[in-house]
C-alpha cells in the first residue's frame, strides 16, 4: 500500500470542515449526529479521506455509543492503531494506515463472540460504497 502525504492547505482543499476536523485534527463528531451511523446495507466502508477500504459491513453493528461500531477492520493493514492519552484517559486510537486520519477509536468492549473489540468510529472520517 502506498502511503498519502500531502499538505494541510491540499487537505483543507480536499476535505469537508468537518472531515478536516476529525481526520486531520483528530477531533470527535457529536454522538448521534453522524450520517453513517444507521446505513445498513451491504458494501464496504471506506476512508473519507483516501478511499481505502476499511471494514466490511458485516462487522457494523448496534453498539448504543452513538457511532458507527465494527467488530474489525478488514485486515490488519488496513488501519494503524495508536497509543491517546488525551482528556486524562490512555485509549488506542485508530488511523488509516494509508493516509493517517483520524478514525476513531478501539475498545475491548465489543461482542465477545467476535473477538470483543469495538471500533468505535466516526462517520465524518468514512465513505460508503454500495456492492
Amino acid at each position: 500500500m502506498s502511503k498519502i502525504d500531502k499538505t494541510d492547505a491540499e487537505w483543507r482543499e480536499e476535505l469537508t470542515p468537518m472531515q478536516y476536523h476529525v481526520l486531520r485534527e483528530h477531533g470527535t463528531e457529536r454522538a448521534f449526529t453522524g450520517e453513517l451511523i444507521d446505513e445498513k446495507g451491504d458494501g464496504t466502508f471506506v476512508c473519507g479521506g483516501c478511499g481505502q477500504p476499511l471494514f466490511a459491513s458485516g462487522t457494523k453493528y448496534d453498539s448504543g455509543s452513538g457511532w458507527p461500531s465494527f467488530t474489525a477492520p478488514l485486515d490488519g493493514d488496513a488501519v494503524s492503531e495508536h497509543s491517546d492519552s488525551k482528556f486524562g484517559m490512555t485509549r488506542t486510537e485508530v488511523r488509516c494506515a494509508r493516509c493517517e486520519g483520524h478514525l476513531g477509536h478501539v475498545f475491548p468492549d465489543g461482542p465477545r463472540e467476535a473477538g470483543g473489540l469495538r471500533y468505535c468510529v466516526n462517520s465524518a472520517s468514512l465513505g460508503f460504497e454500495k456492492e
